[in-house]
């Protein structure tokens, strides 16, 4: 099964009220939209939340694209995360890896699929990016 996933996140002040939320879309474009919300959190611990959730709902094996407007995310899924785990979860500049229960969340969630990352640029007139971003946003009010 082939399926598209949207993700974002987003925060009213860094640290504030953040939401995520993510829009999965099937085979038969069917779609399905899920986002949540936590009081004292980061812009990017939201980015990475959406995908966590959104994988979780996928229970079959299956070739998932996920779309993301983050370049934390993208990048450190598909390249940093290599060099963490060698680095036994330091950085390039020897400090802990921050988000690293959340990273190792969506490592875990990327291995029971083939995953394939693509960024969009925010705010760009990408119809699900733009409707993936509004449901992030309103979970922060």
């Amino acid at each position: 099964m082939k399926i598209k996933i949207y993700t974002d996140g987003a925060c009213s002040g860094n640290p504030g009220k953040g939401g995520w939320a993510a829009i999965i879309l099937d085979s038969n474009a069917n779609q399905s939209d899920i986002s949540g919300s936590e009081k004292n959190t980061t812009n990017n611990r939201m980015e990475l939340m959406a995908a966590i959730m959104a994988l979780k709902k996928i229970k079959k094996k299956s070739e998932i694209t996920i779309y993301t407007d983050s370049k934390y995310v993208k990048d450190g899924i598909t390249e940093w995360i290599k060099k963490w785990k060698l680095n036994n979860w330091k950085s390039s500049n020897k400090k802990p890896v921050k988000n690293k229960d959340l990273w190792i969340k969506l490592d875990n969630s990327c291995q029971k699929h083939k995953v394939n990352w693509k960024w969009v640029k925010a705010h760009a007139g990408n119809k699900f990016n733009n409707l993936v971003d509004q449901l992030a946003v309103s979970k922060t009010k």
